[in-house]
């Protein structure tokens, strides 16, 4: 696990990062809610085709301590969830920001997001 942010993110007060590559989001959660959760053993994620709405939850990250929600950051299309990181969720620990990420949405509109030193701020680094 890593303290740095990714300059090149966008991150939510719900504690995702998002990296947009024309109308495609890629969604992951950040090392701090990583960190908080503690060791993740079951992530249940949209499948393909489903629809997300901003700020809706879509779908839950279970780990030893506790069980999260996964918010949506944007409305859109699930394109492809990571079945890699489902089979294996102690990816999310090990990568957040690489192997780690969970979500491929295809959005109409680019969310409003925090960017890396907001999201800094937010969680007091």
């Amino acid at each position: 696990m890593t303290d740095a942010l990714p300059d090149d993110l966008g991150y939510t007060a719900e504690h995702e990062w998002v990296r947009i590559d024309g109308d495609t989001a890629t969604i992951g959660i950040t090392d701090y809610a990583a960190q908080q959760l503690g060791d993740i053993v079951y992530l249940d994620l949209p499948d393909e085709g489903a629809d997300v709405s901003s700020g809706a939850v879509v779908g839950e990250i279970e780990s030893t301590k506790s069980v999260g929600e996964l918010f949506s950051p944007l409305d859109g299309t699930v394109l492809e969830k990571n079945a890699d990181a489902e089979a294996a969720p102690e990816t999310v620990n090990g990568d957040p920001y690489g192997a780690g990420w969970l979500l491929k949405v295809r959005f109409a509109e680019q969310p409003a997001l925090l960017t890396a030193a907001e999201y800094a701020a937010l969680i007091g680094r």
